[in-house]
């Protein structure tokens, strides 16, 4: 016989089997699917409460960015209370609108609304954002508060705290409220001394961060893997590099894993001081891990093989910069460079092919980089046309090229047309500019119109240097005079 029950599974009944599936004969059990049913009116009733609860959040944020001038606490009056979420988005705002020293205030009336309030959470999170906008003093009368209430402030509190005094450089503060969490029986944790590190690092404080590891040590704790990457980073940052290999072997014995981060540390401590062998180590070992090197960082690098005249080298560089970020205005200046600061025309053109068939456009630092290597061959004919095809290649000149320019004019480059172009322009009527990468000139060197700005600038006082604009027209005039009043004297 067959039995049907709405919203209920269908079975025929047995002597052996249940009336229901998994259920015994006296007892009946909805099926999934009317439990599903049962489940999602409970489901719209939440549903219709959270929604609820969305639209008058929304609304809240709506009244306060429509009140920009507000007072929160005559607000929180006339609203009678606020719900947690809105006090935290009034605290968001506040700060949004650089009003932080009123966290407090308004804190202080919400939280006295209802006693329950008066909780560890609460004081955690808004000592941790007094400490954040660097309001220390509320941050400690909260703190203060608390010990009232008779509510333990927990390690990430008085961490909080801690920290918020290092990073001022108030360490006598910091090492009270370090000495005052082991009074009260919380226990300071790796995270404790790693910030009082990395403030002592900040303030060169290298003797104190030998000391934090000390006393962290003689109350048996012992440095984790992040505590040893943070030391070997401030050690690398303060050029103390025995201390910084040191800290490094001893990771290395413990097998203990190495931080992207203190890879570049060091990797930058080396390019530094110039240690090649140890920089190029240092490098290939971040190449190996997949980690990308930020271009200021491959700068450093390009300058050392720059000073020691390993021009090929920074061909290599481009190419694995390119490897991580493809085509940049780095990665062409670099094998250009590698090209022409050993005057081969041949493969310099070979990379202007290259740039071309990728169609990445010229310019300044592309310009100058060509001229300048025209500029050391004496080569004014191949300069005379470079300098004329800017304009077409949409380059405008700076600085560098104005210095290329005259110092050719000097060795007898005839460079009337090209002036004359940039007087028609109005290029000489132009601010003074430098768009050149760095790299150039320390490749290249400065020649003698940049050199003699230079002389020019620092022998003006400052009310001469801000009078009035510095055009390119005005700088080269005063260049001119300068060097006339030099021959004769």
């Amino acid at each position: 016989m067959a039995i049907y029950f709405p919203c209920f599974r269908y079975y025929h009944t047995s002597a052996s089997s249940p009336l229901f599936y998994g259920v015994g004969k006296s007892q009946y059990r909805p099926s999934l699917k009317c439990s599903h049913l049962l489940a999602k009116n409970q489901d719209y009733s939440t549903f219709f409460k959270t929604r609820k609860t969305h639209q008058n959040q929304r609304a809240f944020l709506e009244k306060l960015k429509g009140q920009q001038d507000f007072d929160p606490v005559q607000m929180l009056k006339e609203d009678g209370d606020w719900s947690n979420e809105q006090l935290w988005d009034v605290v968001k705002f506040l700060k949004k609108t650089s009003r932080c020293n009123e966290f407090r205030e308004v804190f202080d009336l919400w939280k006295s609304m209802e006693k329950s309030r008066i909780n560890e959470a609460n004081y955690e999170k808004i000592i941790e954002i007094l400490v954040k906008e660097g309001l220390l003093e509320e941050a400690e009368i909260c703190l203060r508060e608390m010990k009232c209430y008779e509510l333990q402030p927990s390690t990430g509190i008085y961490n909080s705290v801690i920290h918020g005094f290092a990073r001022k450089g108030s360490f006598d503060n910091a090492m009270f409220y370090l000495r005052e969490m082991e009074d009260v029986g919380e226990k300071p944790d790796s995270e404790t001394y790693d910030g009082l590190i990395q403030a002592y690092g900040n303030y060169k404080m290298y003797d104190e961060i030998d000391q934090c590891v000390r006393a962290m040590e003689s109350k048996g704790y012992l440095c984790d893997h992040i505590t040893y990457n943070l030391l070997v980073r401030e050690f690398a940052r303060a050029g103390l590099l025995q201390k910084m290999e040191s800290m490094y072997n001893s990771l290395y014995s413990r097998r203990i894993g190495l931080q992207a981060s203190t890879l570049v540390a060091m990797l930058e401590a080396y390019a530094k001081f110039g240690i090649l062998d140890k920089m190029e180590k240092m490098y290939r070992r971040i190449l190996n891990s997949k980690s990308s090197l930020k271009e200021d960082v491959i700068r450093k690098l390009a300058a050392v093989y720059i000073d020691n005249r390993m021009f090929s080298r920074l061909e290599g560089l481009g190419l694995d910069l390119y490897a991580k970020t493809g085509c940049t205005d780095l990665v062409w200046c670099l094998r250009i460079l590698s090209r022409a600061c050993v005057l081969s025309k041949k493969e310099m053109y070979s990379i202007i092919q290259e740039m071309e068939s990728h169609e990445v456009p010229w310019n300044a630092t592309t310009a100058n980089i060509i001229s300048l290597a025209y500029l050391k061959m004496k080569d004014f004919r191949d300069l005379k046309v470079l300098l004329s095809e800017l304009p077409s290649r949409y380059v405008k000149p700076d600085l560098v090229t104005v210095g290329v320019l005259f110092d050719a004019c000097v060795l007898g480059f005839d460079g009337a047309s090209v002036k004359s172009t940039w007087r028609k322009m109005g290029f000489l009527d132009d601010d003074v500019d430098m768009n050149t990468d760095s790299l150039v000139l320390s490749a290249f060197g400065k020649g003698q119109f940049l050199r003699s700005c230079e002389q020019m600038y620092r022998s003006l006082n400052v009310k001469s240097r801000t009078k009035e604009a510095w055009t390119y027209g005005r700088l080269i005039g005063l260049v001119i005079k300068l060097n006339r009043d030099q021959v004769g004297s």
